[in-house]
This record gives structure tokens, sequence and C-alpha cells, in this order.
């Protein structure tokens, strides 16, 4: 299995290909993205159900889309989509998935059965689509990605695309100029931010019945401190404990240490020379992000895993639950980041290159060629979804330094889009993202939530533990204690896990439920696949328990780090703008090699 790390490398090479250097030094500001995991397509001929041969998974199709919803004279684009009809029964719906935030290649294999969308086709006589969104890989209303264009990169724009898409596509297979969602049943699915475009555009459109939303991130937040928080809960508790130590000792010491104590306190990641204390502390983040390679497969030798072993075995022991203590910690952690883990995310460019984030003339912030994900996922952030990856507030335990606030990713955000920001940092809009989408207050009908107990994005799904949110039968919510993120769109991994088996077939329920009060509410309709019925009410609820965060902890701003002068170590050519960083969202958990 590709780690996220590995398969962003080889996406940051793809859109960086002049240096080495400068593919590295994007790299090492990489923060998790919030898109579902690929998997790989059968490679024998794709027939229909009649057994005739069908075009296969890999054939790109085209739409014309416009180019802006509020202003129809500005013309189409073109967007991409994958489609098949290998299982379609006319009068059988039609099944949409987008990948959200990265280019549509590679993620044919959600046409198939190995995935959600493909299994609700094969249960239900329906066809699926795979549409690219817009400004991810080549489905782009204008030429480039500065600041003016990615002004039509909005949640708004993309919930019209899914509408204007279905109302208008003449789909390549017999009669698909037939299926507009007045003549058939439309369902959507996506997963992350995909997921939570399905419970958007549900709760603001009438053009599709159903949807089913794995791992949606619905919840746009200017501080997204649950993401490590989840981490802390689920993950081994030797490793957290000791993780809560460094974290606090480098928090304490980089707030009331001697200038010594601070260099060699950074001297034991070999980064003495870099001058931003919120830099050294935001770049041991990047081991706590190895969790969301994670899946009910993972061995000992996933990344974060290898991470946790190097801290808590020692000699072939393994600490108890509370860890060695904080000098054994303190010593393992730098002696794995040096010897072993620095290279993976920098390979030769020095740390201040790789790790600093305080260099606004580097170019990759202004390299506004097409097909960047993380230029146009940045955008979102920045502008409408927030989601800084921070340390907890005071008075709650936390693995991420309290140095980490929503400002070190603001500040990121005038680099990349100077134009935009041309007076400073200034929060995402995230209170009217919310209020447009509805966030955690989605009351959408036929809305089927799947999250993951162990999913570092859940405190920002429908399943987080900072609002009470009650499944109901016309928007149930499930939870697989054994899941991650986006793992129960991957249909092998009911064979790894119970729990997701339990979502897995509880969704398959309820839409085939929902699907036949369609056809009982247009009879004049053909009926499609006669499926077999299974009841929800009779298979399990999967659910898990809460952690119980006091509210006084949920209401905190995010903590307040002392405003930090700069250390002894290399210059900063920031122009002497506030420190801030920018952060994108959590996943692309790749499943490619189990399926080959």
């Amino acid at each position: 299995m590709f780690s996220v790390r590995t398969l962003l490398l080889a996406l940051s090479s793809a859109v960086f290909t002049n240096a080495a250097a400068r593919t590295h030094r994007f790299q090492g500001l990489l923060a998790p993205i919030a898109a579902p995991p690929q998997i790989s397509v059968p490679a024998a001929p794709v027939t229909d159900v009649n057994g005739t041969e069908i075009p296969p998974y890999d054939v790109l199709y085209s739409f014309e889309q416009l180019v802006d919803h509020k202003k129809l004279t500005a013309g189409t684009f073109t967007q991409r989509y994958y489609h098949t009809w290998e299982f379609y029964i006319p009068g059988g719906p039609i099944i949409i998935f987008t990948p959200g935030e990265l280019n549509v290649e590679g993620y044919q294999g959600y046409l198939t059965n190995r995935t959600i969308p493909g299994r609700i086709a094969q249960e239900n006589g329906g066809a699926v689509i795979v549409l690219e969104h817009r400004f991810f890989g080549w489905s782009n209303p204008k030429s480039d990605l500065s600041d003016e264009s990615l002004k039509l990169l909005t949640v708004e724009q993309a919930i019209e695309d899914m509408a204007y898409f279905a109302n208008n596509v003449k789909l390549p297979m017999p009669n698909g100029d037939q299926v507009s969602p007045t003549k058939a049943p439309w369902v959507i699915v996506g997963g992350s931010y995909s997921g939570a475009l399905t419970s958007w555009v549900l709760n603001t459109k009438k053009e599709f019945w159903a949807g089913y939303s794995s791992s949606g991130v619905v919840q746009a937040a200017r501080s997204n401190w649950g993401y490590t928080e989840v981490i802390r809960q689920n993950a081994q508790k030797n490793c957290t404990a000791d993780i809560e130590r460094v974290i606090d000792h480098i928090d304490k010491t980089f707030t009331f240490g001697t200038p010594a104590q601070i260099q060699a306190l950074k001297a034991n990641w070999n980064m003495g020379n870099i001058t931003h204390l919120d830099d050294v502390a935001g770049a041991l983040r990047y081991n706590l992000w190895e969790w969301q390679d994670l899946s009910p497969t993972s061995t000992r030798d996933a990344g974060f895993h290898v991470f946790c072993d190097a801290l808590e075995v020692k000699d072939g022991v393994s600490a108890g639950s509370d860890g060695w203590g904080l000098e054994n910690a303190l010593k393992a952690w730098g002696s794995y980041w040096n010897e072993t883990y620095y290279a993976q995310v920098c390979g030769d460019t020095n740390a201040v290159d790789c790790l600093g984030s305080y260099d606004s003339t580097q170019e990759f912030w202004h390299d506004t060629s097409l097909d960047q994900y993380y230029r146009s996922w940045t955008w979102l952030t920045c502008t409408q979804l927030g989601y800084s990856f921070d340390g907890a507030p005071l008075g709650w335990p936390t693995i991420t330094s309290r140095l980490m606030t929503p400002p070190y990713s603001e500040r990121q955000c005038t680099y990349w889009f100077n134009r935009t920001y041309p007076l400073g940092p200034t929060p995402a809009a995230t209170l009217q993202t919310n209020l447009l989408t509805k966030g955690w207050l989605s009351n959408a009908k036929r809305l089927f939530f799947a999250n993951g107990q162990k999913d570092p994005w859940r405190e920002v799904t429908m399943s987080t533990d900072f609002l009470p949110i009650k499944s109901t039968e016309t928007q149930p919510i499930a939870v697989s204690s054994g899941g991650y993120h986006c793992t129960d769109l991957i249909t092998r991994y009911a064979q790894s896990d119970a729990s997701i088996k339990q979502v897995q077939d509880l969704g398959m329920a309820y839409m085939g439920l929902w699907l036949a009060q369609w056809h009982a509410a247009n009879l004049k309709m053909p009926m499609g696949k006669n499926a077999t019925l299974t009841d929800p009410a009779g298979l399990p609820k999967p659910g898990a328990g809460k952690t119980i965060i006091p509210q006084t902890v949920i209401d905190s701003p995010p903590a307040a780090a002392p405003s930090l002068p700069a250390s002894s170590g290399s210059k900063s050519s920031d122009g002497g703008r506030a420190r801030f960083h920018v952060i994108p969202d959590p996943m692309v958990m790749d499943a490619l090699a189990a399926d080959a």
C-alpha cells in the first residue's frame, strides 16, 4: 500500500518538475488533504447486464459545465468524467461520485463494485459517474490558478455544478439522454470533502433523491484541533502519553526557556537553524499525520506504527501504557527523526528550505499553472473552510503544540494568494459557509452518514464529540469502531472489520429502501431492477462511544501562544508579516496494492 506521503510526493513531483529541492520544499509544507482513497480497477473487459462488451472504465468523457452559475453569459468549460453502465437496467438509479480535490484520473475504481458507488449500482441496477471537480485535474474554468481565476472556486459553485450536471448531461450509455432527475433517481456519493459536498448538495438542491456521505467533513472550522484529538483517543496509549510529555516540554521551553535551552531543544531534531519556533513545533506534526495512512489492514510497518515503536520499544521491550517518560521520548523521537524520517520528508534539502514557512519569495507560493491540487485546495481552506491543524485549547490534553494556532495557517494564505490578502491574513469565512451548507445542522432527507471512530477528521463530521447529533430514519448516522478515514467506501474492508461490514450493509439497506420509495412515487417510470430489499430496522446500528469534552473546552478559542520572537538561527525573509500557516484537509489513503 502506498502511503499518503508517497502519493503526495509523487503528485508534488508531477507538479514541480524543475528540481528535486523544489519538490522536497513543497513536500515539507504539505499537510493532509481531505480526499477519498484510490482503488484499482479489474483488468477484464467490461460487459453490460446482457453480456455485451461496453467501453472500459478508463474512458474519459466530457461535459460542458457553466463557468459561473451566477453569470450565465460567462460561457462553459470542459468538465471530465468517467462513466459505466455495467450494471444498468432501464429505470435504475444514476449514482454520481466526485473525488473532490484531486485529479479524477486514478478514481475510475469508483465505477466498480469494489466501492460503495459500484455496489449501489450492482444491487439496484444503476449506472455510475465519477465527475472531476472544478479547478482540479483538467476541469478548469480558467487557464490558470491565479487569485482572479480561483474566485470561481467556491463551495457554492461546486454545489451548483452537481445540480447542473444532473439536469443537463447526456450520458453516452443507451438512452443516456432520458435519465435526468425527473426521469430517474439520482444518488450522490462522496468521501471526506466530497462527502461533505454530498451533504451540502442534499441540503440545498432538489435534484438528488438520496446520498451516501463517508467521513464527510461537513462543518467548516477555523481550528481543526480535533484532528489530533482523535489520534490521541485511539492510538496506543504509551505512544500518546510520551508524545504529550514531549509537546508539553516543547511548549514550556519555547515559551519560558533561555536561548540556550531553546537552541538545545531545536537541535534534538537537527532544526537548530530554523528561525521561527512555530515552524519547529509545526514540523513535528508530520509524524502524527502518518495516522491518516492507516486502514483496517495496516501492519506494524505502517508509518505511524513505526514512529510509535521507535519511541516505545527499547531493547526489544515495549513500554507500559504510561510510556517510558520524557527523557527517553525526547532522545528516541530525535533519533528517529534525524536518522530515518527527515530524509523521507525532505530528501537532501536543508531543514530551513524544507520546513521553514516564512520565505514568501519562494517560487512555489506563486506558481499558478494548472493541475496543482494543493493550490486549489488551499484556496478553499483559506477562503471558506478553515481546518487549521492546531493544538488543543488550554485545559485539555494535546499531542500537537499549542504554538500551532489558526494565525500560523492564515499567514501562509497571504503568500499563496497575495492579491486576495493585500492587507494581511483574514480568517476563512467559516460561519458563512456553515450557514449556507448547514454543517452539523444538516436536516436533509434520505442522507446516510458513515463515519469511522478512528478517522482523524471525525470531529468535523456528523460523529463529532463536540455536539450531540442524533441519528434518524431519514438521516441515519453509522460509525464503524474499526474504521478510519473513508474506509467504508472500499467494499473489501468489510472482510477485515465487522463494524465496517455493518456500516456498509446498513447503508445499502437504506439505499434500497429509498430507491423503492422513489419508484413508488413515480409509477409511470420504468421500475429498474427488482432488487431484494433488506429492512434497515432489522440490522445492527453501529455506533461508538463519545469522549466527553467539557463545553468550556469546546467553546475556548485556540490556545493563545505567546508572540514568539525569532530565535537564533537563519534569517527569515518573511517581510515582517505576522506568523501563520496554511492547512489542507486529510486523506488520500490509497488501497491500490491489496486490490491488484
